[in-house]
């Protein structure tokens, strides 16, 4: 290695840390937003974000993309799910972390590369490996045991995991750059956020102007909290391993789940605590299978025999998950939560 692409890896990996160490410190910053509601921190987070992607792409001057996407109405019909469906996600969420469930989102996150390689059997019709198998069969059973703890399903882990999994398939298709992607989505989303808000704020339930500059001011913010960790995650995917990506990625729910536990407080019963072990045994089991099954493909390459095609690991192609300049199929991991 050169010492310039060494200098590039480092960099990548630094921008990559941002990136993951941002999308994991964010439950911090909903509660600052209070008393917005949630609905409302949504639609200022979808109107703001087409503000501050907008304004990256007049930087980089990235626009091509735009006039062919126009041109087929396939993609934009897919791009409209994929921002139906990152709608729900971000909801989901917001109202969770100022709701005082925490520990459960970052659950969602955790098993999202479960839920996407389910869906690759269900829907794409992809062979599994045995320990992907098993992998599979511990997180059923981690969501059982978490079902009887929490004595209902945890349905907002469930509805996190499910809607970034689906937002993953829809933009692996439509094939767009992180932040390309970003800005049709929320171009998409912002007329109805938009008009959502003026109803509020004619109803006078509006929180915008009622609490002063400070409240304005972070509720504007929501649009860079969303777009600066996704140009840091762009700038990782060109730079680094999509699998380094692929490890670095569990660092989010990780330190979601330590905010929960530590700064927020949240209950840990011993039951949680065994659906959490289960959930990180799947894991790791799914990451060992993915590291070795990406050292014998790259050994068969180098000795001219084609790899056996299988379902592809999460840990070496995931989505970012909420798009990526390296992969189509990193492309959800750019609008995290």
């Amino acid at each position: 290695m050169t010492g310039k692409s060494a200098a590039e890896r480092r960099i990548g990996l630094l921008n990559g840390f941002a990136a993951y160490g941002m999308w994991g410190l964010v439950p911090l910053f909903w509660p600052l937003l209070k008393p917005a509601g949630a609905v409302e921190i949504l639609a200022h987070r979808m109107v703001w974000s087409l503000f501050f992607v907008a304004a990256a792409l007049l930087v980089v001057r990235r626009w091509a993309w735009l006039g062919e996407l126009v041109r087929q109405p396939r993609r934009l019909a897919l791009i409209t799910v994929a921002a139906a469906v990152i709608t729900v996600n971000w909801g989901v969420y917001i109202w969770a972390v100022n709701s005082g469930h925490v520990v459960e989102a970052s659950l969602g996150y955790f098993i999202n590369p479960l839920v996407t390689i389910a869906m690759g059997v269900l829907l794409l019709k992809e062979r599994l490996r045995p320990a992907q198998w098993a992998a599979v069969g511990i997180g059923v059973a981690a969501v059982l045991v978490l079902t009887i703890g929490y004595g209902r399903p945890p349905w907002i882990s469930l509805c996190l995991a499910f809607s970034f999994a689906t937002y993953g398939l829809v933009k692996k298709k439509v094939n767009l750059g992180g932040v390309e992607s970003l800005a049709a989505e929320t171009a998409i989303q912002f007329l109805p956020a938009l008009g959502f808000l003026l109803w509020l704020g004619a109803r006078g339930e509006s929180t915008f102007a009622a609490e002063g500059a400070g409240h304005a001011v972070l509720l504007a913010a929501t649009g860079l909290v969303t777009a600066l960790p996704l140009v840091c995650f762009g700038a990782a995917a060109i730079r680094v391993p999509l699998s380094t990506l692929g490890l670095l990625q569990y660092l989010a729910p990780v330190f979601q789940f330590v905010l929960g536990v530590l700064y927020f407080k949240e209950a840990m019963p011993p039951e949680r605590w065994a659906g959490f072990a289960l959930v990180w045994l799947a894991l790791t089991l799914l990451t060992w299978d993915a590291l070795r099954t990406s050292r014998r493909t790259a050994r068969a390459l180098a000795d001219g025999r084609a790899p056996l095609a299988t379902a592809t690991a999460p840990v070496a192609a995931e989505r970012s998950p909420e798009g990526v300049p390296a992969a189509p199929e990193a492309d959800a991991l750019g609008t995290r939560p």
